[in-house]
């Protein structure tokens, strides 16, 4: 197992979140972060950034592609967005970035509240095995982990982030 600095992580993406805020003169976005990690590092990016705005949380269960497919028996917590998504700009942050399903899914849910001006995605930590053209517009580490790894955030105080070895007789 391996710890990276989860706040030196977080350092690193609000620096470059508020350069790309900057850049593109977004001013007051609203912050909405996927369950479970994503919201805890929504909370903390808005908080440095000093965002005055409501954290919207989404739970893409419902969203989800393979939802079916699984066999999982979910457990949903409701999503909770600002009213009226439309014309804002939308900072949309999940924790790690891998195939890009859970980000498809949150920007199908988000569409069905509304029209965002722009929806910058915002992530932790981005790793390789892409399936679907999604890549993060600021990402504060990008990893390259083999088949029998993965990537755990526990949180949200303190905000930890560990790479595990995954074997047969043991899941994450």
């Amino acid at each position: 197992m391996t710890e990276l600095n989860a706040q030196q992580l977080l350092k690193d993406l609000t620096k470059d979140l508020s350069s790309y805020l900057s850049e593109h003169n977004i001013n007051d976005p609203i912050f909405i972060g996927i369950q479970t990690g994503g919201v805890w590092v929504a909370k903390q990016l808005q908080s440095l950034l000093n965002n005055k705005q409501k954290l919207g949380i989404l739970d893409i269960t419902f969203y989800r592609d393979d939802f079916s497919r699984a066999g999982i028996q979910p457990t949903v917590k409701p999503s909770k967005l600002p009213l009226g998504v439309n014309d804002k700009h939308i900072i949309l942050v999940d924790d790690v970035l891998h195939t890009g399903r859970t980000v498809r899914a949150a920007l199908n849910e988000i569409f069905d509240y509304g029209r965002p001006a722009s929806v910058c995605l915002v992530a932790l930590v981005q790793r390789n095995g892409r399936e679907l053209p999604i890549q993060a517009d600021v990402v504060a580490s990008t990893l390259t982990l083999d088949a029998t790894q993965h990537v755990k955030l526990s949180g949200p105080d303190p905000l930890e982030l560990k790479i595990l070895e995954i074997t047969d007789s043991k899941k994450y």
